[in-house]
């Protein structure tokens, strides 16, 4: 192995672990995905995933105006989202029906959150538009984001790298089993 810093950045050379490959993540950082427009025949995949079955679309629990599932690009294992059938961008414009189910959903997303995996503390948000973060500004959704004592360590602070120890598709089947009736 070469000292030479510039003869390091090739592929296969070795590096000493100093970088950790996630070619997963493309998908997303190429937009995949993505609505190309305002409405949901422009491909909206939180329009497209109601019509796919629980497993394939990683969808946790349905309701009659809301359905939760995991996120495809979580911050952190478990993380959530509880998200409309109807295609709208606003908190403001849910229907009352949709606001409490939403509601609703959430609470239920804390119970199986900590049911499954003991989580100690949440994130729980909607970034409305896109200059608020939102990847999918056009369908809004909350993310439910579990949360344990020491889970921000050196790899995704320092080292921007963020490590799930479950597949998405256990992580599902854990919450979908753990996800409490309704009350």
């Amino acid at each position: 192995m070469t000292n030479d810093p510039e003869a390091q950045h090739g592929a296969g050379t070795p590096d000493a672990f100093q970088r950790l490959w996630t070619p997963h993540r493309m998908a997303y950082i190429k937009g995949a995905s993505k609505p190309t427009g305002s409405g949901p025949e422009d491909g909206c995949p939180f329009c497209e995933i109601p019509r796919m079955n629980d497993e394939d679309g990683l969808i946790i629990a349905r309701g009659e105006s809301v359905f939760a599932l995991l996120n495809l690009y979580p911050y952190n294992s478990g993380h959530l989202m509880v998200c409309p059938y109807r295609h709208v961008a606003d908190y403001a414009d849910l229907e009352e029906a949709e606001t409490a189910e939403l509601a609703d959903f959430t609470k239920r997303s804390l119970t199986a959150l900590r049911k499954a995996s003991g989580a100690q503390g949440f994130n729980v948000g909607m970034n409305l538009g896109s200059v608020a973060g939102a990847g999918i500004a056009a369908h809004l959704h909350q993310h439910v984001v579990p949360r344990w004592g020491g889970d921000t360590n050196f790899m995704p602070v320092v080292g921007q790298t963020k490590v799930l120890p479950q597949l998405l598709r256990d992580t599902r089947e854990l919450l979908a089993g753990s996800w409490p009736a309704a009350s």
